[in-house]
């Protein structure tokens, strides 16, 4: 059958060898022929020699999520070769370098020699220029055999190596000796193919630290303290780019400061002093170094000092898997430091959310004097995301909460820092420096009266942690809500889900409506839950709730939060490194169906469930 439009194609390669921006490529030309493309980078943590891989699923429907089964694998690496070709689908094509004799043992699948090293060994006399060039000779002859235009792979050449202009004429020679290789020693005519759409609505590609460093310039920042760790270290790196371009005055002075910490403790310090002194600054980090920052999260948490944190989670627990992605630090944020302590939580679910809630933080973080930690994850983070361009309102005033100025001192008999005045639990704060003799107050991680004044009186500090928890309670009016989507029919199941295991949800929805299946579906985007939430819950006799951890730690903090009856409330769980599949939520639903007659029943399906 052929597929136009709708189909997996994979690349096996080494790390180290210059395939990423070639294979990047590959994706890039054909998302401009007006075809939604999802790639996925999957890479080892080491810097070079180990296996590497490239996915790229090319949906003319516009699903994002990873598919299961690839229908065209480009393996470069003979390490992986036995193994790769397991993934390919029956009557698939396996394209590999036979520039040295290859045996495959698999019969259903198509295999295409290219020989790439041969190739690059006759027209190049450079060692490392052979090898990264073999990766285009490649690109050349995938146009041909997929049908992609060949110009649009020149121009991104040409983009790519702009400041380098004396690389574009070998890398296209590469390309065009692949091309001209397929075309006068291969069958062409595969049952795999691209096809120009004309496409009404601009999308762009883009990675989520790419949009939240962006989205950070936009909510104000101008300090980030941080300390390198996967898969977070990007974010920074784009803030510091975005900053070079919009941050420069007439001088040519950048207006920002970023400071590369000693450890994770001290770069999340830095961003707290720094929001101390009245600047918006933030840190990026991963699990592990949350688990680092805890003790200072704490501080701000109880300080009441403004903070973003931005956490790109990856696998665990300990070390884990550095470069694959997980929801695995729920939990450890929403009570992250010791005692009685309760964060506010974002989630994004794609690259645009990345920018808006990040961009929204800042003013959240204001307006509550609190940590706001951003929920991101490897798979946003560090993967291209097809999504609608990024906008801002240039008429969008920051919110920075309760700020007394020189004037607000001036008139004011007796201000406390820690005084609940509007019975909302969010106290007035000043800046370093408003004013020559008022506003200064002294405060630290022990218990404080409401003038920030030391104490030990145990009902004072009960009554200052009651203030905290009503802010906490108060701040549901200021997050972004979450997302309902209601079955075509009536149905007694709802699916909870958050964060990137929304474009597979979307479409294992599409898949089990199709057979039959009513499910109604909510996302969540923030915590504290709303009642919205809750009421969803309730409202539903079998609840399940997609994550991607072992332990069920969105469920968990559900029941706890909402106080709910956990008996209802069940679990599809993915924690293999890798971004679910809409196939693989399919597939945990039905066996969650299998014998338990009440979901089946409550599901209220038009046909027989399997």
């Amino acid at each position: 059958m052929t597929k136009i439009n709708d189909f997996v194609v994979k690349f096996a390669n080494v790390n180290g060898s210059g395939s990423a921006s070639a294979n990047l490529m590959f994706a890039k030309s054909i998302f401009r022929m007006g075809i939604p493309v999802t790639p996925k980078n999957i890479f080892p943590s080491n810097i070079q020699g180990l296996p590497t891989w490239f996915e790229v699923r090319i949906s003319k429907d516009g699903y994002a999520a990873r598919r299961d089964g690839i229908d065209c694998f480009i393996t470069l690496n003979p390490q992986t070769y036995q193994s790769d070709m397991k993934e390919i689908l029956p009557g698939g094509y396996l394209i590999y370098d036979n520039t040295m004799e290859r045996k495959f043992s698999r019969k259903n699948i198509n295999y295409i020699g290219i020989p790439m090293a041969k190739i690059c060994s006759d027209n190049y006399d450079d060692p490392r220029q052979r090898q990264l060039f073999k990766n285009i000779v490649c690109l050349g002859a995938l146009a041909v055999l997929l049908k992609i235009d060949i110009k649009i792979i020149e121009n991104l050449i040409k983009e790519d190596f702009e400041k380098k202009p004396k690389l574009i004429p070998p890398n296209i020679q590469a390309l065009h000796l692949g091309r001209d290789y397929a075309l006068n020693n291969l069958d062409t005519d595969l049952d795999i193919s691209v096809k120009k759409i004309r496409t009404s609505k601009k999308k762009i590609l883009i990675q989520g630290n790419e949009a939240a460093g962006l989205g950070c310039v936009y909510g104000g920042a101008t300090v980030a303290g941080w300390y390198p760790i996967t898969p977070s270290t990007s974010l920074v790196e784009a803030f510091q780019k975005y900053v070079n371009i919009f941050r420069v005055n007439d001088k040519n002075e950048i207006n920002a400061g970023i400071v590369q910490a000693e450890d994770e403790l001290s770069a999340v310090g830095m961003a707290i002093g720094a929001n101390w002194n009245g600047a918006r600054a933030f840190t990026a980090t991963s699990g592990p170094g949350v688990s680092l920052m805890s003790e200072f999260l704490g501080l701000a948490y109880f300080a009441e000092i403004p903070l973003v944190l931005f956490n790109i989670q990856r696998g665990g627990p300990s070390t884990g898997m550095p470069t694959r992605t997980q929801q695995s630090d729920i939990l450890s944020c929403a009570y992250a430091s010791h005692g009685d302590t309760k964060h506010i939580l974002l989630f994004p679910s794609d690259p645009k959310e990345c920018f808006e809630m990040a961009a929204q933080s800042f003013d959240l973080a204001e307006i509550l004097q609190t940590p706001i930690i951003v929920m991101s994850d490897l798979d946003i983070g560090m993967n291209d995301w097809v999504v609608d361009p990024l906008k801002w309102d240039d008429k969008t005033k920051y919110n920075r909460g309760k700020v007394l100025n020189k004037k607000n001192l001036d008139d004011l008999v007796n201000w406390g820092r820690y005084l609940d005045v509007d019975g909302d639990g969010i106290p007035y704060r000043t800046l370093p420096g408003t004013h020559e003799s008022k506003g200064s107050y002294f405060t630290r991680g022990t218990s404080h009266d409401a003038f920030a004044g030391y104490t030990e009186d145990g009902r004072i500090n009960a009554e200052n942690m009651m203030r905290i928890t009503k802010k906490f309670k108060k701040s549901l009016k200021y997050l972004p809500r979450s997302i309902k989507k209601k079955a075509k029919e009536e149905t007694g199941i709802g699916i909870i889900y958050f964060g990137s295991t929304a474009c597979a949800i979307d479409e294992a929805n599409d898949i089990l409506e199709s057979q039959g299946y009513n499910i109604d579906l909510l996302r969540i985007r923030s915590f504290p839950f709303g009642r919205g939430i809750s009421s969803f819950i309730d409202d539903h006799e079998h609840i399940i709730v997609m994550e991607q951890n072992r332990d069920a730690q969105m469920r968990s903090l559900l029941i706890n939060e909402l106080n709910k009856n956990s008996s209802n409330i069940h679990s599809i769980l993915n924690f293999d490194g890798s971004p679910v599949t809409a196939d693989y939520i399919v597939k945990e639903y039905l066996n969650l169906l299998k014998g338990n007659e009440a979901m089946l029943k409550s599901s209220k399906t038009k046909k027989t469930a399997a």
